[in-house]
């Protein structure tokens, strides 16, 4: 192929648009002679393309993307585990007929559900549509979840509670530019996706961009000049800190009454609920002064064009979902969602994080966002299928319960992973290790031999980004079209023909096809009706260019701007939700103790599996680094550069010391991009939000040791292995 082609960046959600245009191959030299110019090292050039999120702008992942498709890591042929303990090279036929084999003799065994399917929130709509069939279908089994669940999950289930429908942003993200007020709660945007920050500029104009984040990160330096307000409370205490704003906009009489009476239901009992949370007891617990509590408020409720927006430092907690919920209560408050120029939304994260949780990855969820348990969604998802609903299985468990039953006694003993790197990724990795190391079979499918490859009894070697077509859903709901402008190595196949010859193979009647576009026009069919309804949208109209944000009902122009009349409750009211502070939700820590806060780097993307192969991403961060205040670290006789071991009951964490007035004093930052002995989830807990099921990812109780000798290299190769 060589016409350039429209597409949009393979990392985050706010799906960049970019152009690609593929590099001719460079004939070889004729004997005795020179070449006329090097080879390229990707094979297509990327130009950033205009378009309402990105503007022509990209981030240095952006820039760099297209070194992955080429790089020397790279899979290009199935790989099994031979008696030898290493993992050889074999043909797709002999990979494909031993996982078929495998699985059809696991099930027979222990039953459907001893088979497991792990996705992900960067699969294509189509991918993750076609994966959860494949699971409920080919396999069988209930137990399929995604990485999702580690992402967005405590948002989404506050946003149905509340408004009865999940869709992170509930308009597009252009209204954030006429903005007086955005309050940014538990998002570092300057560096997960710095396009996004060129739509910060009126609120920054106008002071009003306040940043909340126990760090003062790129995002809350933009607060500088009198262009905001940063305000770093103490790790683990967003939900005291809201509790309390609400507290000043009952007290202060700052209520939308109108909007209120009108459009939500639970005012009563949610105001009972705050009286508690006076600003000088909020000052107390969050360290948060009262006068700023007030002065926030105010600004809030000080006219039109204000926006909450929460991002993951608020919502990965074991009570993340109530945490969400009160941001919610604080925006219908003041009638800020549906009015024009104001609103709430939560920041989804990976680049798929929304279509990828719509369509059946997960674990109680049928495509269109249908409840699984609903006999009326079932129904109509079998006739699309073409098999009795009660074929399809019923709920399965949630990605931590689901990683905690490997290998155990009714537990899954096979697993398939599409799209996630579980030994960097997943929540107490230690013992995620461990459960992988007890199963029969580990499947992944993947680009490079990932951490969690590394561990496989198969590798499926699989197109990216470039090589595709599908469709993806941005963090506005809105439907757009991912382009192939290469073709893929030869060795490499597209998950879509794996799910085909698999479920050929394991003689599954259902219909299965290689063709994208058949898939999304399935996809279609399977979600119209329900919550996330892309009927009414084709591959014709996105080619052409137009906007389609769901619900898009056939017959439609969509829905740019949800809430503008109603909500997605029956009665149409919004739900303010009381909540509350459970003192037993996480340990605090004792003396000598630190919390742990995890987080993104600039350079850096999710597991880092792709982007520490890029070299010019891993030159910048080539390790991960513990950022501590120096009055911590003058208290612990830490110097800048020394090699440190963060520690708990979970697990030990070896780097180095970076100093740093950018944090609070009771706390230490650590990125999670990382693997083998510096991934930052080695500490972190698998416990969870009761609602969400949502891993305590954010603040976890640490040690940090001075360690006497040296750790050693801790630099990465481009292979993303210890040098």
């Amino acid at each position: 192929m060589t016409r350039p082609a429209d597409s949009h960046c393979p990392y985050c959600a706010l799906q960049c648009a970019m152009t690609l245009t593929p590099v001719p191959a460079v004939p070889e030299p004729v004997e005795g002679t020179a070449a006329a110019t090097p080879p390229a090292t990707a094979p297509v050039t990327i130009a950033g393309r205009d378009f309402p999120t990105n503007r022509g702008g990209l981030c240095k992942k952006g820039w760099t993307s297209a070194e992955l498709l080429r790089a020397p890591s790279r899979l290009g042929a199935p790989l099994l585990r031979g008696a030898d303990g290493a993992l050889h090279e074999a043909s797709w036929d002999e990979a494909l007929d031993l996982v078929a084999t495998r699985l059809r003799g696991i099930r027979s065994a222990h039953g459907a559900d001893a088979v497991g399917v792990f996705g992900g929130g960067g699969l294509t709509n189509e991918k993750a549509y076609l994966l959860g069939k494949f699971a409920r279908l080919a396999l069988g089994t209930s137990r399929i979840d995604y990485n999702g669940r580690f992402c967005m999950s405590s948002a989404a289930a506050a946003g149905n509670r509340a408004f009865g429908i999940d869709r992170g942003l509930p308009f597009p993200l252009e209204d954030l530019d006429g903005a007086s007020t955005i309050l940014l709660l538990g998002t570092n945007v300057a560096e997960t996706m710095p396009p996004f920050i060129g739509h910060l500029s009126g609120a920054q104009a106008a002071g009003g961009l306040v940043v909340v984040d126990p760090r003062r990160t790129a995002t809350a330096r933009l607060t500088d000049d009198g262009k905001g307000l940063h305000v770093q409370p103490a790790p683990g205490t967003d939900l005291a800190l809201l509790l309390g704003l609400i507290h000043v906009v009952i007290a202060e009489r700052l209520v939308d009454e109108a909007y209120v009476a009108t459009r939500t239901v639970g005012f009563d009992r949610l105001r009972r609920s705050v009286a508690s949370w006076w600003p000088e007891r909020v000052q107390s617990v969050t360290g948060v002064a009262a006068l700023t509590l007030r002065r926030l408020a105010r600004r809030l409720a000080s006219g039109e064009g204000a926006f909450i927006l929460t991002g993951r430092g608020v919502e990965q907690h074991v009570d993340g979902t109530d945490t969400a919920t009160a941001a919610i209560n604080l925006a219908l408050l003041l009638g800020l969602p549906g009015r024009a120029g104001s609103g709430y939304g939560t920041l989804t994260g990976q680049g798929n994080g929304q279509g990828g949780r719509e369509h059946g990855q997960k674990c109680d969820q049928l495509p269109g966002y249908r409840k699984i348990v609903d006999p009326d969604a079932r129904a109509h998802v079998a006739r699309v299928w073409g098999v009795d609903p009660d074929v399809i299985p019923g709920p399965g468990v949630p990605a931590v319960e689901l990683l905690q039953s490997f290998g155990r006694p009714g537990g899954v003993r096979a697993l398939m992973v599409h799209g996630s790197n579980l030994v960097v990724s997943s929540p107490n990795v230690e013992a995620v290790r461990a459960g992988l190391e007890r199963l029969d079979l580990l499947v992944v499918c993947d680009f490079f031999l990932s951490e969690t490859a590394a561990v496989a009894d198969v590798v499926l070697p699989i197109t990216q980004w470039a090589e595709e077509e599908g469709t993806m859903t941005n963090l506005e709901g809105r439907v757009i079209r991912r382009r192939r402008a290469i073709t893929p190595p030869a060795g490499v196949r597209d998950e879509l023909w794996i799910l085909a010859e698999l479920a050929r193979r394991l003689e599954c009647t259902a219909a299965f096809d290689t063709d994208p576009e058949w898939a999304f026009e399935e996809l279609r069919l399977a979600s119209e009706g329900g919550i996330a309804d892309y009927s009414g949208i084709d591959y014709a109209m996105l080619d052409r260019g137009e906007a389609a944000y769901w619900p898009y009902p056939r017959g439609s122009v969509g829905t740019p701007r949800l809430f503008a009349d109603r909500f997605a409750h029956p009665d149409g009211l919004a739900r303010l939700v009381a909540v509350a502070v459970r003192e037993s939700a996480r340990r605090r820590p004792g003396d000598g103790e630190l919390t742990l806060v995890t987080g993104r780097l600039l350079e850096h993307y999710q597991s880092g599996a792709q982007t520490r192969r890029v070299p010019e991403l891993l030159d910048a961060q080539p390790e991960a680094l513990a950022s501590l205040h120096p009055a911590t670290a003058d208290r612990l006789g830490i110097a800048d550069g020394d090699d440190l071991e963060v520690v708990n009951h979970r697990g030990a964490v070896r780097v180095r010391a970076r100093l740093t007035t950018d944090i609070r004093p009771d706390a230490v930052f650590l990125p999670f991009h990382y693997g083998d002995e510096q991934a930052a989830n080695l500490l972190t807990s698998d416990a969870v939000d009761p609602i969400s099921s949502m891993p305590e990812f954010k603040t976890n109780v640490v040690r940090v040791i001075r360690l006497a000798g040296d750790v050693g290299d801790a630099r990465l190769t481009e292979a993303g292995v210890p040098a």
